[in-house]
């Protein structure tokens, strides 16, 4: 526990008033500033999102790992360097010490070990590019605390981007000590650079763009108006490199996807071999992302692959199996897939959960399922109308929610 004792308003206390900004010429051109973490997940959103604002004419500029953004993001973006070389050279061990984690030990080493030491990692970079660029708007991920500060004290409004729904289900309910550190660390942070006036970070007064709708969180309709489930904010699909023709060759059978995401891949060798294992004998091809030698001799109707264009190859799929991370499971559903789930840490079993409240996937024991159970899942999935006509009806919610269209339109209406 810290040693302050600081109150942080909850999620809809008296600080969730969303602000009024001086109204502009709606057609003038704005400056957008996105501070982001060092994790593909929590920026793929907000790529796309920035992306339909640069289509509307803005400007766009991020603040991070320089190192870390430039792949993830278009040639000649401008980002400021927002990092502390102490803690990027420790962030790969702490990466790895973390991942072998697991419930609240996992929970507070993400916290002291990794969102708080990045906030105070980044406040130096994130002030300089907010001094140098002048933003309009700052877009804050909900795991980035120095945004939001930097923003309160120059007074500039901001967003917070959730790239997770698990948030708004107040995970910790179930652990109120816990949920009380969680907003004492925060508070906390505030007080270090100079903020008295506390709220909780992770949810703007101004606006939160959540990137899922009430077809799998649940009821929003008591949420605050300056919160907008806008869906999904895909990627533009990409080609990519991939052998097409293996899809064509298995003459019409389901094709399956299966993924752990890109910060799980490395250490899921164990459920890799269940997986190829519960597949080997079922009328499928299966599609699993992960580095070859995690499953070197697989079955013939598995095709290896360290890297794939997800979103083109997700048109071709007929159901997934994931850890739950966030992005893939709105990508599978925003494509109608029904989902076999096996959580891990973090958001993923909430995930999970919303994910089966839906009826549109089950969820299986991440460390130690079995290979029958896991076909047991996939064939459900597969052959159960009931949980393809659930994907849809998310489908459908996601559409009509707007996506990065919509996330745009109300970033627009905060200048």
């Amino acid at each position: 526990m810290s040693g302050r004792r600081v109150q942080v308003p909850s999620l809809l206390g008296p600080a969730a008033v969303p602000a009024r900004p001086a109204k502009k010429d709606p057609d003038a051109r704005r400056r957008f500033l996105f501070a982001v973490p060092p994790l593909t997940g929590h920026v793929n959103p907000t790529v796309a999102v920035a992306s339909e604002l640069a289509r509307r004419g803005h400007m766009v500029a991020w603040v991070g790992q320089r190192g870390f953004l430039e792949p993830l993001l278009r040639r000649g973006s401008q980002i400021f360097t927002a990092e502390d070389e102490a803690f990027a050279a420790r962030l790969e061990r702490a990466r790895l010490e973390w991942l072998g984690l697991r419930g609240p030990a996992a929970l507070r080493f993400l916290w002291e070990e990794f969102i708080v030491p990045l906030g105070h990692a980044m406040m130096p970079g994130v002030e300089s590019a907010a001094r140098r660029y002048h933003p309009d708007v700052i877009v804050s991920d909900q795991q980035v605390l120095a945004a939001p500060v930097v923003a309160r004290r120059r007074g500039i409004p901001w967003a917070t981007s959730a790239t997770t729904s698990a948030e708004f289900t107040r995970p910790l309910a179930g652990m109120p000590l816990v949920e009380e550190w969680v907003r004492e660390l925060i508070g906390d942070f505030q007080l270090d650079h100079g903020i008295e006036d506390l709220i909780d970070l992770r949810f703007s007064d101004h606006l939160v763009l959540a990137f899922s709708t009430a077809a799998l969180i649940g009821d929003t309709s008591f949420f605050p108006d300056h919160f907008a489930f806008v869906g999904p904010a895909l990627r533009r699909p990409s080609s990519g490199d991939f052998p097409w023709a293996w899809l064509d060759e298995g003459g019409g059978r389901p094709v399956v996807l299966v993924s752990l995401g890109t910060i799980d891949g490395p250490v899921g060798e164990r459920f890799f071999r269940v997986a190829a294992d519960a597949v080997r004998d079922m009328d499928v091809r299966a599609v699993f992302v992960a580095p070859p030698e995690t499953v070197p001799d697989p079955p013939p109707n598995v095709l290896v692959r360290e890297r794939v264009p997800q979103l083109t190859l997700l048109k071709r799929m007929s159901a997934v199996v994931s850890h739950g991370g966030h992005n893939t499971v709105c990508e599978a559903l925003a494509g109608g897939l029904p989902l076999v789930v096996a959580p891990i840490r973090a958001d993923q079993p909430v995930i999970a959960r919303q994910v089966e409240a839906a009826g549109a996937g089950i969820t299986v024991r991440y460390g130690r399922v079995r290979p029958d159970e896991l076909r047991t899942a996939l064939r459900a999935v597969l052959e159960r109308d009931t949980y393809r006509e659930a994907a849809a009806d998310v489908s459908e919610s996601f559409a009509a929610a707007g996506g990065a269209a919509h996330a745009a339109d109300r970033l627009e209406k905060l200048t």
